[in-house]
């Protein structure tokens, strides 16, 4: 009997999160086709090489991460900015010899920027830490690191890299 029961509440909170999900792309729906990004949620997360995070929801949502540039000089993908309250996201790491991708702002009244992506190898610095939250508005929050500049290349004297 306690299986059963098990298995019926499990069932019941599967539903209720689709009901949630519903709602949420209802309340999304008009905003993401007129801007281009949601009004509540997180931005996504970039897949392709080098491919930049997605902006967060308006009033609320985190930015998505940078891909990272994985091949030969493909530069890592910024990190997505927040909106009103979030935090910005990583920036991706730069395929070598690429610059590593920036962070996202932060939220414009809370939020953290998003720490910027490390260079990819050969003399490449990394990337901006995104901005934290604007001063102006009272907002808090910290600007991102930026990312870590990349490892020095063994070049002859007298020529430049």
């Amino acid at each position: 009997m306690q299986t059963l029961s098990a298995g019926a509440g499990a069932y019941a909170n599967a539903e209720a999160a689709n009901v949630q999900q519903s709602l949420l792309n209802a309340i999304n729906a008009p905003t993401q086709a007129l801007l281009g990004r949601p009004l509540i949620g997180d931005g996504a997360d970039g897949t392709a090489p080098g491919q930049n995070g997605g902006a967060g929801g308006l009033l609320y949502g985190n930015g998505g991460n940078g891909a990272a540039g994985v091949n030969a000089g493909i530069a890592g993908g910024s990190g997505g900015a927040a909106g009103l309250i979030g935090n910005g996201g990583s920036g991706g790491a730069g395929g070598a010899g690429a610059a590593g991708g920036s962070g996202g702002q932060g939220g414009l009244l809370y939020g953290n920027g998003g720490a910027g992506g490390n260079g990819g190898a050969a003399t490449i610095p990394g990337g901006n830490g995104g901005a934290g939250a604007l001063a102006a508005t009272r907002g808090t929050g910290n600007g991102g690191a930026g990312g870590l500049g990349a490892a020095g290349a063994a070049v002859p004297p007298g020529s430049t890299p």
